[in-house]
């Protein structure tokens, strides 16, 4: 083990963090960047400018830096009067003090259960702690280092959606149910070998070496994340599906207006009547009256509502494509990400020939998943027509789906700042950690899996959720009622209702981005890293 610290070496602790020497996909946002002193301004305002409550957002940044504070931060660290803030008492893990909030309130739960729970018994000393959290941060470095340099365009529209394309064609193996111990023992080894490969890449020579700092850093990384996460019920359908559910009530909640004519003239009419401005005699003698006006706000309303989501998507695409047009070539953008890049040794990659977005597999994905070819041969063909004539058209100006064209800047732009946008990291971490980890804890013992009948109605709500976001012409266009939609959808639903083909492709997905992010995985193996390291195994 390395010599202890109470406070983190100044070479893995630059005050304040330097900006990214590089731009990329994935972080290369200024949005997401702050120095120590902008990221304390809201906690440490002494005189505020409105007496109403802070942001929920702002409680719980500063509830979460207590519990970080508690857990990782020794009492005489940072104690007395004057208290250090958090970015001065542990080494930065990433660029972003946004995503080192985040990162690190997830890793003092782990500290705190997995950790804490034997260690505090023994002694009262951090230095064990601060040598995990030290070698934490290290490796998270590293790996924003080398994700700068991943081809993300490749892996989001290409990698993964080929393997979920396959996934969606495959037929279920039906596994042998007297062989379920001996497959839980292999994917636990297949962990195991993944997170001491990761190790064994990105670990100083110094701290690999230590055996039990090593095998500790392993089984957490191992069990206690991936053994929880893609090993349990992630996996399930039913799981799957209840997200689901609550990803479309969370969608739902943006696209549906609060309220339509109807319950506004409803709720206008409540309130007349409650002061009694409204006379039941009029009501009485004009009910024909209140009918036909009833039916005409509804129509109104319904009018204006899809007026403004028109106008609003003809506002998004014409900001976007201008804003496109004055952005620099996709092709120029890949060249400077590949030849930039902030890893003290970057990884040769071989060089690759850039594609048009609209020939990426996600599109194939898509239409596999929506069986396009079986249900609707004259769209599916109408659509690679149109696809072949953007991309290789003997006409230039119509070829605006080839490399660099304007169809392909502007996808390349909904991409780097409405998808891989670095602003995301952190409320998707936050996300994560709640629903990973209730109340800074592990979660305690799943309930029982429901009943097949429970999970059928669970499926027919997913069903229901996501046909509801459909209108109601595109149904009619398919020659299908609501409920003949509901039942459509309902059948779609049934490729994610195998556990093991849903674990299988959880596998292949983590595998596909270690070895992209860790491309030494891809040619040895993790004893040949450890001897080329200089470590006996």
């Amino acid at each position: 083990m390395t010599q202890p610290l109470l406070r983190a070496p100044t070479t893995l602790q630059p005050r304040p963090k330097a900006d990214p020497t590089s731009s990329s996909a994935s972080l290369d946002t200024q949005t997401s960047l702050r120095t120590p002193q902008q990221s304390r301004q809201p906690s440490e305002g002494k005189h505020p400018v409105s007496r109403r409550s802070p942001p929920k957002d702002n409680a719980s940044d500063r509830a979460t830096t207590a519990f970080i504070r508690r857990v990782l931060c020794p009492p005489h660290a940072g104690g007395g009067s004057d208290i250090k803030p958090i970015e001065e008492l542990l080494p930065p893990l990433t660029s972003s003090n946004n995503v080192d909030l985040q990162l690190y309130a997830i890793i003092a739960i782990l500290v705190k259960e997995c950790i804490y729970s034997w260690y505090g018994k023994i002694t009262a000393d951090q230095m064990f702690v601060e040598e995990v959290v030290r070698i934490v941060a290290h490796c998270t470095r590293g790996l924003e280092g080398r994700i700068r340099k991943l081809d993300l365009e490749s892996l989001v529209l290409d990698e993964i959606p080929e393997l979920v394309e396959n996934h969606i064609i495959a037929l279920s193996p039906v596994p042998d149910s007297s062989r379920d111990t001996e497959q839980s023992r292999h994917e636990a080894d297949y962990r195991q070998l993944m997170a001491q490969g990761a190790l064994a890449v990105m670990l100083p020579t110094e701290d690999l070496d230590n055996t039990c700092l090593r095998t500790l850093v392993a089984d957490v990384i191992a069990e206690t994340i991936l053994g929880r996460s893609i090993g349990g019920r992630v996996s399930e359908g039913w799981f799957i599906w209840a997200v689901m559910i609550k990803a479309m009530e969370a969608v739902k909640a943006q696209v549906d207006p609060r309220a339509t004519g109807e319950e506004i003239e409803v709720d206008t009419r409540s309130r007349l009547e409650k002061f009694g401005l409204l006379s039941e005699r009029g009501e009485d003698t004009r009910p024909s009256v209140d009918g036909r006006r009833s039916a005409f706000l509804e129509v109104f309303w319904r009018f204006l509502q899809y007026g403004y989501l028109t106008i609003l998507t003809v506002q998004f695409v014409v900001i976007g494509l201008l804003t496109a047009t004055s952005e620099p070539r996709r092709s120029t953008w890949s060249a400077r990400v590949t030849a930039d890049s902030p890893v003290a040794n970057p990884i040769e990659a071989p060089a690759t020939v850039l594609r048009p977005l609209l020939e990426s597999r996600i599109f194939s994905m898509l239409s596999t998943l929506l069986d396009l070819s079986y249900r609707m041969p004259w769209l599916s063909g109408s659509l690679a027509l149109l696809q072949q004539h953007l991309v290789a058209s003997p006409s230039v100006v119509l070829r605006v789906g080839a490399v660099d064209g304007l169809l392909d800047q502007y996808l390349h732009h909904l991409l780097i700042n409405h998808i891989l946008n670095a602003s995301y990291i952190p409320s998707l971490l936050s996300t994560v950690r709640k629903n990973l980890f209730p109340r800074n804890a592990l979660p305690p013992p799943a309930p029982e899996a429901p009943t097949p009948e429970q999970q059928a109605e669970l499926k027919r709500q997913c069903a229901e959720s996501l046909s509801a976001l459909l209108p109601d012409f595109l149904a009619r266009a398919a020659g299908l009622s609501r409920e003949g939609l509901v039942k459509e959808v309902e059948t779609e639903l049934d490729v994610w209702s195998d556990t093991y083909l849903n674990k299988h492709l959880a596998y292949q997905i983590l595998d596909l981005i270690v070895v992209r992010v860790l491309p030494e995985l891809g040619e040895k193996g993790v004893k040949e890293l450890m001897e080329a390291r200089g470590i006996d195994v």
